[in-house]
């Protein structure tokens, strides 16, 4: 295999990718639905090609709690870590073995114009508990007004938090918003992280101002990095080369991307 690095040092882990084949059971509300495969493999051969030596499977809403694919990926890669969709009413035995498998997390996520559920209710309670009792965190994608709501609750609980994609900086408030600032206390907290990830959903300008501003308020200890590959809905126009490029753009100094590196090593591997 060609090994491709236009960069002199490139991640140690990409923290956030989806794995998907066609046979996988989309749900019935799904946004889109994709009609190709991006296995376990071909996600490794990416990393490889890239020089890159770990990874993270995220769930994908797509498939709700379907999480067989990626349990028998990571029966098969120890270099793959993965965060799953459960339901609340999940047993700690149930919970105990997926984080033997190497399940990390667990994802949650709900439409842009939905509430979230009270995450202070006795099933949400028992659930984040048993989250924290396994090492697991709480991975959040979510939009600006849920973030609001869900981060005081989850901070109150003591459970790790990741925020993907940059707390999902639409709302038109922006930075100075309700969410993204909830986001920056919980960082300032110490029990939550937020991934630069999926900045090609973003206007550069924006994507460029809110990594700017992660730096400076979380730091790398606080951030992490994921190509969010196989850019579900810009297949054809993103490239796991380019998702490499805007990390590179984002944080150029080698030192911080080293410690967004080894900030997901330290919540995720070791």
């Amino acid at each position: 295999m060609t090994v491709e690095r236009p960069f002199a040092e490139p991640p140690i882990i990409d923290a956030h990718a989806h794995i998907l084949t066609r046979r996988m059971p989309l749900r019935d509300d799904a946004w889109i639905r994709p009609d190709y495969d991006y296995t376990a493999e071909d996600f490794l051969a990416d990393l490889d090609r890239h020089g890159i030596a770990f990874g993270i499977v995220t769930a994908a809403s797509l498939y709700g709690d379907y999480n067989d694919y990626t349990l028998l990926a990571l029966g098969r890669y120890r270099r793959l870590r993965a965060t799953v969709m459960l339901q609340p009413d999940t047993d700690l035995a149930t919970l105990r073995h997926l984080r033997d498998q190497g399940v990390v997390g667990v994802r949650m996520q709900w439409k842009v114009d939905q509430a979230p559920p009270d995450l202070r209710s006795y099933p949400y309670l028992k659930f984040l508990n048993r989250l924290a009792d396994c090492g697991m965190h709480v991975e959040l994608n979510a939009s600006a007004v849920q973030l609001a709501i869900v981060l005081p609750a989850l901070e109150a609980h003591g459970v790790n938090v990741v925020v993907d994609h940059f707390g999902l900086l639409r709302a038109p408030e922006g930075m100075e918003g309700a969410g993204f600032q909830a986001m920056l206390r919980a960082v300032a907290a110490g029990r939550t992280w937020v991934k630069i990830s999926a900045g090609f959903r973003l206007d550069p300008a924006i994507r460029q101002a809110c990594a700017a501003r992660l730096l400076v308020e979380a730091g790398g200890e606080r951030l992490l990095w994921g190509s969010d590959a196989p850019f579900v809905g810009k297949e054809g126009a993103v490239t796991y080369a380019d998702a490499l490029a805007h990390f590179h753009a984002l944080v150029p100094d080698p030192a911080v991307r080293r410690q967004i590196s080894d900030a997901a090593l330290r919540l995720c591997f070791f």
